[in-house]
């Protein structure tokens, strides 16, 4: 698995968003028992720190450290550095797996192993990814143009899943259901644009160029951000659940 955020895991943690509320909600909704949840590719934790207010203790993973470094301690969340296909986890060890913005990384066939290794019986595994931002019909062609022609080549191939609301990306779980939540904010451009400047593709290209393809951006869209101090940022969330 790569590991594209450690170098930046504080901005990441400061300006990646969350996720919706909804989106918990419809998920809990057809968990059995919520005794014990695995919270895959953690990052700081944000998903594992959700999870915890419904779950008695939850184990949370991930390949960086730095990432989890970030994460607020608490009790009964438990952090471990390792991959997400070989786990410390005892057999049907848990009644909810999930992966937010992470699946498009793993190796699927063992990271599918693994998950009906250590689910219970009629656990659920959920996943989720968020698609391309959108902010009003003129600012998102100025973003979709930067995501496509400026940093579109610095994209790794794992993207492709992110688009294609992991359609290739193999499921083999029982009665799966998918739904796309919305999670929205109220954001001035510079919030905007420290959430593009935390993309892999940007920081490769950064890394490559020796330029922040951002600054340009910015310039750009503050010709169509008006007067306003703020806009309505809004991420399209695709999730999908399933019975292990």
């Amino acid at each position: 698995m790569k590991d594209l955020f450690s170098g930046h895991a504080a901005d990441y943690a400061l300006y990646r968003p969350t996720y919706p509320k909804a989106l918990y909600d419809w998920m809990f909704e057809r968990v059995e028992k919520v005794d014990h949840a695995w919270d895959c590719g953690t990052g700081n934790g944000q998903v594992a720190n959700v999870l915890v207010e419904r779950f008695n203790k939850v184990e949370a993973t991930d390949i960086s450290e730095a990432q989890m470094q970030q994460a607020k301690p608490l009790s009964n969340v438990h952090y471990h550095v390792c991959s997400a296909e070989i786990t410390p986890f005892a057999e049907d060890s848990f009644d909810l797996i999930t992966v937010g913005q992470a699946l498009h990384w793993f190796d699927f066939e063992r990271f599918n192993d693994e998950v009906k290794r250590v689910g219970k019986p009629n656990s659920l595994i959920a996943v989720w990814t968020y698609e391309l931002v959108r902010v009003s019909p003129e600012i998102d062609v100025v973003i979709n143009d930067f995501y496509q022609n400026t940093v579109g080549e610095y994209w790794d191939k794992e993207r492709r899943h992110v688009e294609n609301q992991y359609a290739e990306i193999p499921f083999p779980y029982r009665n799966v259901e998918k739904k796309v939540f919305l999670q929205t904010y109220e954001w001035t451009l510079a919030q905007l644009c420290n959430y593009l400047h935390t993309w892999s593709s940007v920081r490769k290209f950064e890394r490559i160029n020796q330029i922040n393809p951002v600054i340009d951006l910015q310039q750009k869209l503050a010709d169509f951000w008006g007067g306003e101090k703020t806009k309505t940022v809004t991420f399209p969330v695709f999730t999908q659940v399933g019975k292990v």
